[in-house]
C-alpha cells in the first residue's frame, strides 16, 4: 500500500489527532499535542533505552542444561551388568547386555529427539514474540 491510501485510514493509540476539539466547545483549554511539559522528555524525544532483559536466553539455556543432564544421565546408565542380567553366563549374559545396551540407545535417541523438538517450539515462540513486539 501507497501512504496515500493509508492518509485514509484512522489513526489510533496516543498520537491520533482529536477529530473534534469538545473541550474548546466547552470552554476548557485543550492542551498542545505532544509530550506534557513537566515530562522528564519534554522536547518530544523518545527515553532512551533501558537495559535488555534476555528473559527467553537464560530460560532457553537452562532448558539446554537440562536436557544435557538428562542425556548424560541416561547415557551413564547403561554401563555394568544391568541387574536383569546378573546370574547369567556366555552367550545368554551377551545378549542381556547388548539389549539393555540397544535399550540405552533408543532411550537417548528419543531423549535427544524430544530436545530437538523443544527447541524448534521454543525458537518459533521466539520468533512470533520477536515478531509482535517489533518497532515500526
Amino acid at each position: 500500500m501507497d501512504d496515500g491510501h493509508r492518509a485514509h485510514e484512522p489513526r489510533w493509540g496516543p498520537r491520533a489527532a482529536p477529530h473534534h476539539s469538545a473541550g474548546a466547545a466547552a470552554g476548557r483549554p485543550v492542551p498542545p499535542p505532544g509530550p506534557l511539559p513537566d515530562s522528564r522528555y519534554g522536547d518530544g524525544s523518545r527515553p532512551p533505552p533501558g537495559k535488555r532483559r534476555r528473559v527467553f536466553l537464560w530460560v532457553f539455556l537452562a532448558v539446554q542444561i537440562l536436557f544435557l543432564v538428562w542425556v548424560i544421565w541416561g547415557a551413564s546408565t547403561a554401563s555394568g551388568t544391568p541387574e536383569a542380567c546378573r546370574g547369567r553366563t556366555g552367550d545368554d549374559l551377551r545378549l542381556c547386555n547388548d539389549a539393555s545396551d540397544v535399550g540405552t540407545t533408543i532411550g537417548v535417541g528419543l531423549v535427544i529427539a524430544l530436545w530437538a523438538a523443544v527447541d524448534v517450539i521454543l525458537g518459533f515462540t521466539y520468533l512470533v514474540y520477536r515478531l509482535a513486539n517489533r518497532r515500526a
